[in-house]
């Protein structure tokens, strides 16, 4: 009978390209993973590596042995799920990856509603990068994944991983309270209700806002001769073309990044973009000193005490948080009362809950 420790390394392999690689995810030496692998040759009595300069290449028999390899690995995590499911209390160990502001709202309340329910269940949490982390769940270096999806760009769908949605929340403008956006020359238009720290709401011309305004709009320094201030789509687009401050957004190559270069260049514009960083944190930062503006979701915005200004962008598009785990694990009792002090956690913060019956 084949070793399945020796065929999850040549899985390994077939997934990250080297020995190198193989060696630092599994946690072993090089030639711990060669020893290994020529092993595995001598079992099967095939030859499953070739030479192609520095690196080696599997073979076509290799590659039929990795293909067979998931459904084992598969029943074997089924087998583990269903003999902890015979026990009393959820135990045992999920590993979660978490990107920055699920980690900062989400994964609190979550930890203390698993602490108080499941003290015998071990939760270890990374924080990484919502794409790369899908990919390291399909490999299986985590169990389950909390990753994000951008209006129009759909998160990397890996065969044998399921998705569950956990929330959606509201991408919006975020601009520094300092900045009168009435005395951009955006044009009149929709008025716009901004007030600091607030989710901004529009309100049609005429209409009472939510804010107690009476329906006969007041006028205001910067405003159009009929009191109205500019749209949402307006402010943007002032921000664009007189770019009274430049932009900070996360690295080229996200999806964050690529949405938010469209949203601008979609409103005729190239963003003026000057700061650089993935923590969403140093974006706040930026806004609230005066020194940016910025895209943010929601979720960084729950209970912040940051002082700055949210506009609504035209059409609120809306971002979908969920969870991803592989299916051979989806119902291990860990992993199912990982997922649920997820969803109550994303339930209690008040934003826009997802059908747990919908896609994503």
């Amino acid at each position: 009978m084949l070793d399945v420790r020796r065929l999850v390394l040549l899985r390994e392999l077939s997934i990250r390209g080297t020995m190198t690689a193989v060696a630092r995810a599994m946690n072993l030496a090089p030639s711990s993973v060669s020893e290994q692998l020529a092993l595995l040759e001598r079992e099967t009595k095939t030859v499953l590596l070739r030479r192609a300069g520095r690196t080696v290449q599997l073979t076509e028999a290799a590659l039929a042995l990795v293909e067979r390899t998931d459904p084992i690995l598969d029943a074997l995590e089924q087998a583990e799920a269903a003999l902890v499911s015979t026990g009393e209390e959820v135990t045992g160990r999920v590993t979660l990856a978490v990107f920055q502001s699920a980690a900062l709202t989400l994964l609190p309340p979550a930890l203390t509603l698993l602490r108080t329910r499941h003290p015998g269940l071990r939760l270890e949490v990374v924080q990484y990068e919502p794409e790369t982390a899908l990919h390291e769940t399909w490999a299986r270096d985590f169990d389950v994944v909390v990753a994000e999806q951008y209006p129009g760009h759909s998160a990397p769908h890996w065969p044998g991983l399921d998705r569950r949605p956990l929330l959606r929340d509201e991408l919006q403008l975020a601009v520094p309270s300092s900045l009168d956006v009435d005395r951009l020359d955006a044009g009149p238009g929709t008025e716009v209700d901004v007030e600091p720290g607030n989710v901004v709401r529009a309100a049609e011309p005429g209409t009472a806002s939510d804010t107690g305004r009476g329906a006969e709009p007041r006028a205001a320094p910067g405003t159009a001769p009929d009191g109205r201030r500019p749209t949402p789509g307006a402010v943007l687009q002032a921000l664009l073309a007189h770019r009274p401050l430049p932009w900070v957004m996360e690295p080229r190559g996200t999806a964050t990044r690529h949405w938010a270069e469209q949203v601008c260049r979609s409103a005729g514009h190239e963003p003026d973009v000057r700061y650089v960083s993935s923590d969403l944190q140093s974006h706040l930062a930026l806004v609230e000193s005066g020194n940016a503006v910025a895209l943010l979701p929601g979720l960084m915005l729950v209970g912040s005490r940051v002082r700055l200004r949210r506009i609504p962008l035209d059409g609120r598009p809306m971002r979908t948080v969920f969870t991803s785990t592989r299916s051979s694990t989806a119902g291990s009792p860990a992993v199912v009362a990982v997922r649920s002090v997820l969803e109550e956690a994303a339930g209690d913060l008040g934003l826009g809950t997802a059908s747990r019956t919908g896609s994503v």
